[in-house]
């Protein structure tokens, strides 16, 4: 199982397009092989000074994927290259984390 935790931040004020596009991408990624898990996740409001914030802009996608080649078959899937064109000009930045279980 891999676990992965993206963080995407958009350009100023451009998060909800962003994840719009993301949101209508996602039943095409649920139905792939090998997906267990696949939603874009925001700052909860009101958790106090211990939590380090995503902020405005930024949202978190969390994964979780059966194999290595699953992952590898969806970061080449149409829609997900459909999806980076869509908003490829809305993206500052971006950070993929892929986890595994600590032993």
């Amino acid at each position: 199982m891999l676990n992965i935790v993206a963080i995407i931040t958009a350009k100023p004020g451009k998060r909800d397009e962003v994840l719009a596009a993301f949101n209508a991408n996602v039943p095409a990624v649920h139905a792939e092989k090998g997906c267990v898990e696949y939603a874009a996740v925001v700052d909860a409001p009101d958790m106090g000074p211990f939590q380090t914030k995503l902020g405005p802009d930024s949202f978190a996608v969390i994964e979780k994927w059966e194999s290595q080649e699953d992952l590898m078959a969806h970061a080449v899937s149409d829609h997900m290259k459909e999806y980076g064109k869509k908003t490829k000009d809305l993206v500052a930045d971006k950070a993929i984390h892929i986890l595994t279980a600590a032993e």
